[in-house]
C-alpha cells in the first residue's frame, strides 16, 4: 500500500514543474505576428485572433502586433508575460527612452557621460528683434531672407564661443515652442527672453514668460534695441519685477543683459552668461549610444524628398543610420547636413542636422530613435499601427486630480485662467492663493483676458493643466482641440463657485460633474415669423445640430441666452438631426430676439 502510494507520487513532482514553467511564464518579443504569438502561447491562430477581437483589435494571422497586446492575451490565458531581454532596447526606444543596455552598464554609462552644448530657445514679442539678435550672434543675415524680417519657420543653428558650442532654436513664437512640448519634446535648456528697450513688456512677452516658466527652464533676459534714443532698460527691469522676474543687480536671480542686435553691443556678455548658466546646469549626454532626439522642422522638397531638421539629444547620429520617428514611419539617413549646409557624417548630442531619407514628413516635436536594422524599424512601425485603435491617454481632469490628491499621488494643481476683464483675474488669484497649503500647491501657469484660444489649450496639454474660464467662452477651434486632447475646460460666472471647486479638489472631495460636450455651431442668416414666435433661419457651419441638444445664443462673442432647442425644421419638415452644411429653421426655448449674425452653439451634458 505504501509502495503504491509512493509510486503514484514520485512521477508527479517531475511532471508538474516541467510543463508548468512555459505555462506560467512566457517570453515575448516587442513585436511579433499573430501566428508567432499563437505558437508561443500554445494556442491556434484562430483562438489568438478571437482573443484580440475581444480586446477590440482586428488582426489577421500575419498581422504584426505589439508586446502590450500579446502580453494582454497571455495574461488572459493565465501566463506571466516577460519582455524578451535582447529586445528591451526596442521597447524602451518606443517610449522613447534610453536603450536597455544602459541598465546593464549604468556605471560605465555614467563614466561615458560627457558635457554637451546647451540648447537655447529665443522667445519674445513680435518685432522685438529675436531673429536679428540671432543673426548678430552667428554673423549671418537670416532676417533679410525672411518676409518682412519676421521669422517664418523654425530653424536651429550652432555657434562656437571661445571653444564652447551653443545651439540656438529660433522659433516663430511661443506657440510653436509649446506645441513641441505638448508633443513630448523637451528640447530647451535655457530660454532667452527678448524685450525691446523702447517698447518694454508687451502682451506676447507676458505669454512667452508663462510658456518659459511652464517649461521649467532658466530664463535669461536680453534687453534689445538699447541703441535707440527712446530705449529705457531700467523701465524694462521694473516691468520684469512686476512679473516676478527680479534681476540680479536688484537682488534677484534673473540675468538681464542690455544688447543691441544692430551694433552688436552686449552680445559677448550675453553669450558668456549662457555658458555660465549651462555650466551650472551640468548638461551631459552619452555620445557612445545610438542617437535619439526630436524633430525641429520638416518639409517635402520636390527634388530631394522629405527633409527633416533633427536635434540629437543623446547618442551620436551617423549617415546610414536607420531612424524611426514616433514609431509611425522610418527611413535610412541618405545624407546629413549641418546648419551651414555642409555635408557631415555624424552629429553628436545637442547638434542640429538636416537629413534626407525619411518615408514621410514628420511633425515638429516628434521624437526619433536609431534602431539596428530595417527589419526592426518595420516591426516597430507595424506594431505601432496595430495599436492605433488603443485608447489614447487623456489629460487630467479636475476630478482626476481630486482623486490623485486623495490617494496621495499628486500635490499640485496646474491652472490656466482666462477672464472677460483684467479686473476679474486679480481677485481670482488672491482667492486661490488663500487655498494654498503645505501639502497641495495651486500653480497658475498662465492668465489673461479674452476668449479661450487654441494656444491656451496647447499650453494646457504641455503642462497637464486645467483651463478655467471666468465669463470667458472657448473659441470653436479651441473646443475641438480640447476635446481631441482630453483637456478639461471649466466655465464659471461666480468666483466663490470657482474657489469652492478648487477647495474640494484640494481636499479630495470633488464629486463627479457634468461637462458640456459641444456638438456643433450654426450662424443665423435670416429671421422668420411663425404665428407669435420668431424662428432663426440658420446655416450649420460645423458639427451637427440635434433636436435633443441644448443651445447657447452668442452675439459678438458674448453669451446672451442659454436653454434648449424648441424646434428644428428642414424646409417645412420637422427633423431630429442635421449635419454640417444644412440650412434649417431653429427655435430656442424662451428666446425670440434673434439677430442676423448670431451664433448658435449646440451641446449636450455628459457625466464626468
Amino acid at each position: 500500500m505504501t509502495q503504491q502510494t509512493t509510486g503514484k507520487k514520485l512521477p508527479a513532482p517531475k511532471r508538474k514543474p516541467a510543463p508548468q514553467k512555459p505555462e506560467v511564464e512566457v517570453t515575448l518579443p516587442s513585436a511579433l505576428t499573430v501566428k508567432q504569438m499563437a505558437d508561443l502561447l500554445g494556442i491556434t491562430p484562430i483562438e489568438a485572433i478571437k482573443h484580440l477581437m475581444r480586446k477590440g483589435l482586428m488582426a489577421s494571422v500575419n498581422h504584426v502586433i505589439a508586446y502590450d497586446d500579446a502580453a494582454a492575451v497571455a495574461t488572459d490565458l493565465g501566463r506571466t508575460p516577460v519582455l524578451k531581454q535582447e529586445e528591451t532596447k526596442k521597447k524602451e526606444q518606443e517610449a522613447p527612452a534610453p536603450p536597455a543596455k544602459q541598465a546593464h552598464v549604468s556605471k560605465k554609462e555614467a563614466k561615458a557621460q560627457k558635457s554637451r552644448p546647451p540648447v537655447v530657445t529665443v522667445l519674445g514679442h513680435v518685432d522685438h528683434g529675436k531673429t536679428s539678435l540671432l543673426d548678430a550672434i552667428r554673423h549671418s543675415n537670416v532676417a533679410d531672407k525672411e518676409a518682412g524680417a519676421i521669422t517664418q519657420h523654425i530653424g536651429a543653428y550652432q555657434v562656437t564661443v571661445e571653444g564652447h558650442e551653443i545651439t540656438f532654436i529660433d522659433t516663430p513664437g511661443h506657440q510653436a515652442f509649446t506645441a513641441m512640448r505638448a508633443r513630448g519634446a523637451s528640447l530647451t535648456d535655457i530660454a532667452i527672453l527678448v524685450v525691446a528697450a523702447d517698447d518694454g513688456i508687451m502682451p506676447q512677452t507676458l505669454e512667452a514668460i508663462d510658456h518659459a516658466r511652464a517649461a521649467n527652464v532658466p530664463i535669461i533676459v536680453a534687453i534689445n534695441k538699447t541703441d535707440k534714443p527712446s530705449a529705457d532698460p531700467e523701465r524694462v527691469k521694473q516691468q520684469l519685477t512686476e512679473q516676478n522676474l527680479l534681476v540680479e543687480e536688484w537682488g534677484g536671480d534673473v540675468i538681464a543683459i542690455p544688447v543691441s542686435a544692430k551694433t552688436r553691443d552686449g552680445i559677448t556678455s550675453l553669450l558668456e552668461h549662457i555658458i555660465i548658466v549651462a555650466e551650472l546646469a551640468e548638461l551631459k549626454a552619452n555620445p557612445e549610444l545610438s542617437a535619439r532626439g526630436a524633430i525641429i522642422e520638416a518639409e517635402l522638397d520636390n527634388t530631394k524628398g522629405v527633409l527633416a531638421t533633427l536635434l540629437v539629444q543623446n547618442g551620436t547620429l551617423h549617415a546610414g543610420d536607420i531612424v524611426v520617428v514616433e514609431n509611425a514611419h522610418w527611413g535610412k539617413v541618405k545624407a546629413m547636413f549641418n546648419d551651414k549646409g555642409e555635408r557631415v557624417n555624424e552629429a553628436k548630442p545637442s547638434t542640429p542636422v538636416e537629413i534626407m531619407g525619411l518615408s514621410a514628413v514628420p511633425q515638429a516635436g516628434d521624437s526619433f530613435t536609431v534602431v539596428a536594422s530595417e527589419h526592426e524599424a518595420r516591426a516597430l512601425v507595424e506594431g505601432f499601427q496595430a495599436k492605433q485603435q488603443a485608447h489614447k491617454p487623456k489629460a487630467a481632469t479636475l476630478g482626476d486630480i481630486s482623486s490623485q490628491i486623495r490617494a496621495g499621488e499628486t500635490k499640485s494643481i496646474n491652472l490656466i485662467i482666462k477672464a472677460d476683464v483684467q479686473g476679474s483675474i486679480e481677485p481670482i488669484r488672491t482667492s486661490l492663493d488663500q487655498l494654498k497649503n503645505d501639502e497641495v500647491h495651486i500653480r497658475i501657469i498662465h492668465s489673461g483676458t479674452g476668449n479661450i484660444t487654441e494656444s491656451d489649450v496647447m499650453l494646457a496639454v504641455a503642462s497637464k493643466a486645467i483651463v478655467v474660464g471666468f465669463n470667458s467662452r472657448p473659441e470653436p477651434r479651441a473646443t475641438r482641440f480640447a476635446e481631441s486632447e482630453g483637456v478639461e475646460i471649466r466655465n464659471y460666472q461666480i468666483i466663490y463657485k470657482l474657489v469652492e471647486d478648487m477647495e474640494k479638489t484640494i481636499t479630495g472631495m470633488l464629486e463627479p460633474t457634468y461637462i458640456d460636450v459641444t456638438e456643433g455651431h450654426a450662424e443665423v442668416r435670416a429671421l422668420f415669423k411663425v404665428k407669435t414666435s420668431k424662428i432663426a433661419g440658420c446655416y450649420v457651419t460645423d458639427g451637427k445640430v440635434a433636436r435633443s441638444n441644448l443651445a447657447r445664443v452668442i452675439r459678438k462673442g458674448q453669451l446672451i441666452h442659454e436653454s434648449s432647442i424648441s424646434s428644428l425644421k428642414h424646409f417645412k419638415n420637422d427633423v431630429r438631426e442635421l449635419p454640417t452644411g444644412s440650412e434649417c429653421g431653429i427655435g430656442v426655448e424662451g428666446f425670440t430676439d434673434f439677430a442676423v449674425g448670431d451664433i448658435l452653439e449646440f451641446y449636450r451634458k455628459e457625466k464626468q
